[in-house]
């Protein structure tokens, strides 16, 4: 990071910190304050991008940070804010092959309590050199039927609206944090690497909009480092920090965490911006630095890169994940007239699975987070016979035809079950009268 940037980016947290205010920290944040251990800064790792929580449970959440060096993280928490009686757990390295970023789970968690967590990072040379902690305080899901509040949304710094500290910062995390949600839900696009970001734009009223600006942001995302300063530049503002700390998160993905409207089948020739024309292996590093920055659960051997994925917040709700993306087959003109490998959306893996859960699900509310609407028209431009090229599952009036087939089928598996559930009708009168699929 050159002096311009680092003195730029300086300046605006100074800028953030002098605009919120130390008051608007919570009190039990105030309160804390760093080891008595090595006082000399440069021997000591730094956590610089916060801790942000994800994938909560009943009983269990991921904590995730970041450190600036090899290091390990250990992480307390507790059910108090003066960290009484605190827990303690060693958690796993930081090393370079991951970016220096770590998750760590969080088990036997007390379902619907506050829960106060300090994060810090050992030193590898020295145990005694360890990082200022970052603070967090995340809500666990109840097992009983309370009010549940959450914000859902995507996006992030996208067609190059990057961080204006004049504005100061993104402002909407701070928005979303005072509403004290019990978690949030990031739709997709949580980067947006194949639009870089300018010192500058015109805004409304022809008003001048100036951005922070590191190396890694302007231009499009191609090497790995490149993905994960994406992510890294996200974390710089201290409205996303301060969210990360006190509201769990479930993220998904969509396009632009790899390319625009990207599918193994994208072509970049006619793309000048990029030297790197290969989207499976552009898709292979955005994948993984996406991987490494959410603050997701592993899923382990039998699918470790999986995305989709269930939540259930006690008899009132349950949220469906689902990954549009990764399943899907190539953008064409969406019409064919029978399903295959042209046609997938969800691939039939993941759709037998949302079926089963849909099905299994006895909460009165059923949340299916989709990183693409399902009703809107999306053009990908014209294909080589000069038809229309759709990116997303639909392509206008009719029966149903390309994509449809599959959204067709989730659809019908909705209403079969609604309509079943609620004691309506018998199953043998839904499959007459209802039934808008062939079964394959």
């Amino acid at each position: 990071m050159n002096d311009r940037i680092e003195n730029h980016r300086r300046r605006f947290l100074k800028t953030t910190a002098a605009a919120f205010g130390v008051a608007t920290l919570p009190r039990w944040a105030q309160a804390q304050s760093a080891p008595a251990v090595i006082t000399d800064p440069s021997a000591r790792p730094v956590a610089a991008q916060g801790l942000q929580f994800g994938d909560s449970r009943a009983g269990s959440a991921i904590v995730w940070s970041r450190s600036d060096r090899p290091a390990r993280l250990i992480v307390e928490y507790a059910l108090d804010e003066q960290f009484a009686d605190a827990r303690k757990v060693i958690g796993p390295h930081a090393l370079k092959s991951t970016d220096y970023t770590v998750r760590q789970e969080l088990v036997g968690l007390p379902p619907g309590r506050d829960v106060f967590v300090r994060a810090s990072f050992q030193g590898l040379d020295n145990s005694r050199a360890l990082s200022e902690p970052v603070l967090g305080r995340l809500r666990t899901p109840s097992l009983s039927a309370r009010d549940i509040r959450f914000v859902w949304g995507g996006d992030t710094a996208g067609q190059g609206w990057g961080i204006n500290p004049a504005f100061g910062g993104m402002r909407i995390y701070e928005a979303m944090r005072q509403r004290r949600p019990h978690f949030f839900i990031h739709s997709g696009d949580t980067i947006y690497v194949d639009g870089p970001i300018t010192s500058s734009l015109v805004a409304e009223n022809g008003r001048t909009w100036n951005n922070i600006v590191t190396p890694e942001v302007s231009k499009v995302a191609e090497t790995l480092d490149e993905f994960r300063g994406r992510y890294r530049y996200n974390l710089l503002d201290e409205n996303v920090r301060r969210f990360n700390a006190e509201v769990p998160q479930i993220w998904q993905w969509d396009d632009h965490e790899v390319t625009n409207n990207w599918s193994d089948a994208k072509d970049l020739s006619g793309d000048s911006r990029y030297t790197e024309k290969n989207v499976p292996l552009l898709t292979a590093r955005g994948g993984r630095a996406f991987l490494e920055y959410a603050p997701m659960r592993p899923f382990g051997a039998v699918e470790s890169e999986r995305i989709y994925r269930k939540f259930s917040h006690g008899p009132l709700l349950d949220v469906f994940v689902v990954d549009m993306r990764s399943y899907r087959g190539p953008n064409s003109f969406n019409r064919q007239t029978a399903p295959g490998p042209e046609t997938a959306l969800f691939g039939r893996e993941q759709l037998n699975w949302l079926e089963r859960e849909l099905s299994r699900s006895r909460a009165a509310w059923k949340v299916i987070a989709a990183d693409m609407p399902i009703g809107l028209l999306i053009g990908d431009g014209r294909d080589a016979q000069d038809r229309s090229r759709f990116e997303g599952p639909t392509n206008g009036d009719g029966p149903a035809l390309g994509r449809e087939f599959e959204v067709a089928e989730l659809l019908t598996h909705i209403k079969h079950d609604k309509v079943l559930n609620d004691g309506r009708i018998s199953r043998e009168e839904f499959t007459d009268n209802y039934t808008a699929v062939p079964a394959r």
